[in-house]
C-alpha cells in the first residue's frame, strides 16, 4: 500500500477499515490459491473496474501508482522467458498486479487513522507478552506515510540526472537515494525524540 488517502470521495471511503482490510486479505488468499489464468485475468479486470467506478481522475491517479511495479514485472518476465515458462510468468505478473492494485485501492479509500485503529485492535492481545501496540502502530504509520515521500524524492533524483546526462540513471542514483532516505530517517528520529520518543508512547 503506497498511496495516501485519495481526496476524491467515493462510497468506499465510508466503509469500515476493518471490513476493507478483511476483504483485502481474503481476496489475496483466494487470488493466490487458484491456478486458472482466466480467473486471474477476470480478477484483475474487476479490480481495474473498481478503480474506474469513481471516475477518470480517480482511475488515472490510482493506476499511476502501479508504475512502481514495472521493474519487478520485467524481472519476472525475463526470468520465465529464460526458463521457457512464460505462461507461469504471466500468471505471477497478473497476480502481483491485481494484489498490489487492490491493496493500493484500500489505502486510497481508507484514512490512515482508521487503519491504525484496526492495528491497535488486532495487537491489543499482544500486550500480555510485553508488546506495546502503540509502537507497532507508529511503525506502520511511518512506513505508509514515508513510502510515497521517498518515491517522490527518487523521481526527483531521476529527473535531476536526466537533466545533466543523456545516460540512463540506473544504479547511479542508488547512493544519493540511500543518503536521502537516511537523512529523512534521522529527521524523523529527532522529531520523535523531541516529543518523548518511544518511551513516551509506552507510558500512554
Amino acid at each position: 500500500m503506497i498511496s495516501l488517502t485519495s481526496p476524491i470521495e467515493t462510497r468506499a471511503h465510508s466503509w469500515s477499515a476493518g471490513l476493507k482490510l478483511t476483504v483485502l486479505c481474503l481476496s489475496t488468499v483466494f487470488l493466490y490459491s487458484i491456478d486458472n489464468l482466466y480467473i486471474e485475468i477476470a480478477f484483475l479486470v474487476i479490480v481495474i473496474t473498481l478503480y474506474a467506478l469513481p471516475g477518470n481522475i480517480f482511475l488515472r491517479f490510482g493506476l499511476s501508482k502501479l508504475r512502481i511495479l514495472w521493474p519487478f514485472i520485467l524481472v519476472v518476465l525475463l526470468w520465465h522467458w529464460w526458463i521457457s515458462e512464460l505462461l507461469l510468468g504471466t500468471s505471477i505478473i497478473i497476480r502481483m498486479i491485481a494484489a498490489f492494485a487492490l491493496a493500493n485501492l484500500v489505502t486510497m479509500t481508507t484514512k490512515l487513522s482508521d487503519m491504525i485503529d484496526v492495528v491497535h485492535f488486532l495487537a491489543r492481545p499482544l500486550e500480555r507478552f510485553g508488546l506495546n501496540p502503540r509502537i507497532l502502530e507508529l511503525a506502520i504509520a511511518l512506513v505508509i506515510r514515508m513510502t510515497p515521500v521517498l518515491l517522490h524524492k527518487g523521481q526527483g533524483l531521476t529527473l535531476a540526472w536526466r537533466a545533466r546526462s543523456r545516460r540512463r540513471p540506473g544504479w547511479r542514483i542508488i547512493l544519493p537515494f540511500t543518503l536521502l532516505a537516511l537523512d529523512d530517517a534521522d529527521h524523523v528520529a529527532e522529531a520523535l525524540k523531541a516529543r518523548g520518543g518511544l518511551t513516551n508512547l509506552e507510558k500512554k
